[in-house]
């Protein structure tokens, strides 16, 4: 049911909890304004509603507008109206009515649920039942705005290495749809510590979380916190759920992933096109014209993905040509091959305090240097947090000052950015180095 029309009787007040995390309602203070981060249900974002994103951007911000790794949106350089950017997004149905519902609307889908060839089931529904649950339920909001769930369907086009305090999986066994899961992991590379029936998925998310709030300090705010004390098979124990755990459930692995992302991509019927925002940040005018597009030639809906890119879904093989071209003139990205897809970046320094490098703008030139590759490869961090990725990339810069930068290759038998191979690099240093084959870097 939508919302009711915001009115003085019944605009709300924003008091949001105390949280370093943008939300709706909890616009966070930056270098370059302040931010505000809008969750899509599942990523789903109709096409008048990211016209109202585009004006929000224009009229109360500096015109500035991200796409997340979580499927989200972002607005930059939010000035004083506070209230006014937040009463403009809701009118656009962006949003609960108060910061605690917001602030735990944290699932994340495929961009292609429902339409992708690969999925063993349709998650849309459960997605709908899960995000009421946790909107809806009061003991919920205690969670924090960082706690997320997975709900993976088994589609092509599915981000599998980030992680998260809960992730759902489907699978089929003995002509039965399960839902294998597991905890502070990702689908990827994730330890399976059990499956139940689909119809009792959101169950097993209610189970959880209970257990969570259960047991978790103040402190424990995220699911591998509570880990580190608390042993997974007493936590799995005390949910109160028949979890089925032998070796048929115990031993299954998720494939990796087949379908691109990024431009022409197959649906049920129909097609897809992916296309990408250079560095994940869009201008009012590209969001317009992927609602046009999406218009036209789609089904009226953008689809927003961890990747930092959106997809618009249904369009005709007639018009897929069309949206492309218009959309690429636009400055979007819609090809694999495109240098600036390789390479991922955070704000950098001109909009985050923590950032020891202009991270964006180094990213162009590093993107001139490399060429093209496999997208996301190359990630530009101005500062340990990584923010800019939710997983590990395969290739790391982490900036340590202006223009210089230390280099770290993915190793999953190393912790946080994997193996330093060279410190002090300068972009062109770097842009040899990793034009290199990945056997030569190991040397």
């Amino acid at each position: 049911m939508p919302d009711a029309p915001l009115t003085p009787a019944n605009t709300p007040v924003a008091s949001p909890r105390p949280s370093a995390c943008p939300g709706l309602w909890r616009i966070v203070s930056a270098r370059d304004g302040g931010i505000c981060r809008i969750k899509l249900p599942g990523g789903l974002l109709l096409a008048d509603q990211a016209d109202a994103v585009a004006a929000a951007a224009e009229r109360f911000a500096a015109g500035v507008i991200e796409a997340t790794n979580r499927g989200n949106l972002q607005i930059r350089g939010i000035g004083s109206d506070h209230a006014g950017l937040v009463e403009s997004l809701l009118a656009a149905g962006l949003g609960p009515r108060d910061a605690a519902s917001d602030d735990v609307r944290n699932l994340m889908l495929s961009p292609l649920a429902g339409h992708d060839p690969s999925m063993l089931l349709d998650v849309r529904p459960l997605a709908g039942q899960i995000l009421e649950l946790l909107q809806g339920t009061p003991r919920f909001h205690q969670l924090s705005a960082k706690f997320a769930v997975q709900l993976d369907g088994g589609e092509g086009v599915a981000m599998l290495e980030h992680p998260h305090d809960l992730w759902l999986s489907a699978l089929r066994l003995e002509q039965r749809e399960w839902l294998a899961f597991g905890l502070a992991s990702c689908p990827a590379d994730g330890q399976v510590l059990g499956a139940v029936p689909l119809e009792q998925g959101l169950a097993l998310v209610r189970a959880v979380l209970d257990r969570f709030l259960e047991l978790a300090s103040p402190e424990q705010s995220r699911m591998r916190h509570l880990l580190q004390s608390c042993p997974v098979e007493a936590f799995i124990d005390g949910i109160g759920l028949h979890v089925r755990r032998d070796p048929a459930v115990l031993r299954w692995q998720r494939h990796a992933c087949a379908q691109p992302w990024l431009g022409a991509v197959t649906q049920l019927e129909g097609m897809a096109l992916g296309v990408a925002p250079p560095l994940g940040r869009l201008s009012p005018a590209m969001l317009r014209g992927a609602a046009r597009a999406a218009r036209q030639w789609g089904d009226g809906s953008l689809r927003l993905s961890p990747w930092q890119s959106l997809m618009l879904t249904n369009i005709s093989a007639a018009g897929l040509e069309q949206a492309r071209t218009e959309l690429s003139a636009l400055g979007l990205l819609c090809q694999v091959d495109e240098p600036l897809v390789r390479v991922v970046a955070c704000t950098g320094s001109s909009g985050c305090a923590k950032a020891q490098a202009e991270t964006k703008a180094d990213a162009v030139e590093l993107a001139a240097l490399l060429g093209s590759g496999a997208p996301g490869s190359v990630h530009l961090s101005g500062c340990p947090r990584s923010c800019a990725v939710a997983h590990v990339a395969p290739a790391t810069l982490l900036a340590r000052s202006p223009g210089r930068y230390d280099l770290y290759l993915r190793d999953a038998h190393l912790p946080g950015l994997g193996a330093l191979r060279a410190t002090d690099l300068t972009l062109n240093e770097a842009g040899a180095m990793l034009a290199l084959p990945t056997e030569h870097l190991d040397d």
